[in-house]
């Protein structure tokens, strides 16, 4: 049970590191500033802030990593039946 603690703990301290983080993007008079957690902190076009776009692609990106999660959870879960986890 110590190594799932420590795992978490790993993972906690990455999604930290990744948050700190920033990319920006300026691209065709559009330019979008991300966090390395793939949180959209600034996205203008033309020089003018446009929140219906930016929420939009907020959106897309939260279902996108919640699907992520759950593909990868199934995997993990999988591969601990295969090394017999599951067994008693």
């Amino acid at each position: 049970m110590g190594d799932l603690k420590s795992m978490r703990d790993q993972a906690i301290k990455m999604q930290q590191a990744l948050a700190s983080e920033e990319v920006v993007v300026e691209r065709s008079g559009v330019r979008v500033v991300m966090s390395g957690d793939q949180k959209i902190k600034e996205l203008t076009i033309d020089g003018q802030e446009d929140w219906r776009i930016k929420e939009a692609i907020a959106e897309a990106i939260k279902k996108s990593q919640e699907i992520a999660a759950h593909k990868l959870t199934e995997m993990s879960g999988g591969l601990q039946g295969l090394l017999g986890g599951g067994q008693k």
